[in-house]
């Protein structure tokens, strides 16, 4: 048997497939932040409205296409003996997550404003996939191995050089702490998300439905005082831009992470995410007419090799027992 159709014990999905879902979800990603400046550039529009415009526009997305699907596969994915302790959880799953993952956009978005995009990145998906080892190892029992430990190594190197090569980026304590706030709130978040991946009753249909609720009530407080509505002289554009970062690097791209990092190990999945800024590159590259140096060249290898190899190692490595925590 492929090890590609290997499925996780819990929720079925074949380990290949979760890892198909990570790399669409890590190019999606990367084009957010193009279509973020082409927003900003056609309305008055600032980071929390957009954040929460995105989170809202994606929820209503996701429980549309929940609601679409045919019946009998909706109600397959709820437990038959569903209890309030049950539904408990659920409530307490999509809380954290949620909070997770409302952190990790608004540190993110308030480094970016305090240090810079050079140094938030660099920072923020530098210090992830650390703190996300960190974690896998001490909460799940999870190994990187030698060749896991390289791969990250040279992931972060990667990320460093096509981030920092070259720039004259200004290093701000407040934007670093920000940077590693938003990198701990990416933790949270694929930490349990692989830890109640291990749930055979986990629906991440519902989970990323219910993650997306909590989200954009955490971000609306800020987007009413920053200024929920913006200000355009091109509505049609800002309309169809909104609705694309909805719907492909939000609704799209979230649905795809959560499902895949249930099933594949949290430092892959930390990894995986960093074709986020080997895409946004390409686009500027491409779109934005950007100079294409040597030091992009080399960080970009770099990167892709990082993916690469520890996507073929946790093929290989999807039928073997997992440790389960204790």
């Amino acid at each position: 048997m492929s090890t590609s159709t290997l499925s996780h014990p819990a929720s079925g999905l074949p380990v290949g497939r979760g890892l198909l879902y990570l790399i669409v979800t890590g190019a999606a990603w990367g084009t957010a932040g193009a279509a973020a400046s082409l927003v900003y550039r056609a309305s008055d529009l600032g980071a929390f409205s957009l954040s929460f415009w995105r989170c809202a526009l994606g929820l209503v997305l996701l429980t549309a296409g929940r609601l679409l699907r045919p019946r009998a596969r909706r109600t397959a994915t709820v437990p038959a003996t569903a209890t309030a302790g049950s539904a408990c959880r659920r409530i307490t799953r999509a809380l954290v997550t949620g909070l997770g993952l409302a952190v990790f956009q608004t540190a993110y978005f308030a480094a970016v404003a305090s240090t810079g995009l050079a140094v938030a990145t660099v920072v923020t998906l530098g210090a992830g996939p650390v703190l996300i080892a960190l974690g896998a190892r001490l909460l799940l029992g999870e190994r990187l191995g030698a060749g896991g430990g390289t791969a990250v190594a040279g992931a972060l190197a990667g990320l460093a050089v096509l981030t920092l090569g070259g720039s004259a980026a200004t290093v701000r304590p407040a934007g670093v702490l920000l940077g590693l706030a938003s990198a701990a709130g990416y933790a949270v978040m694929t930490l349990l998300t692989r830890w109640w991946g291990r749930d055979s009753g986990t629906d991440t249909g519902g989970s990323t439905v219910r993650t997306f609720a909590v989200t954009s009530l955490c971000l609306l407080p800020f987007a009413v005082h920053e200024g929920l509505l913006p200000h355009t002289a091109h509505p049609a554009r800002l309309l169809w831009l909104l609705l694309y970062v909805a719907a492909v690097p939000t609704a799209l791209a979230y649905a795809l992470y959560f499902a895949g990092a249930a099933v594949v190990r949290s430092a892959t999945v930390s990894v995986i995410m960093l074709l986020e800024p080997v895409t946004a590159t390409v686009l500027a590259v491409v779109l934005l007419g950007e100079r294409l140096t040597a030091t992009t060249v080399t960080g970009t290898l770099l990167l892709l090799g990082a993916v690469a190899g520890l996507a073929v190692s946790e093929a290989r490595g999807a039928g073997r027992p997992q440790p389960v925590p204790v």
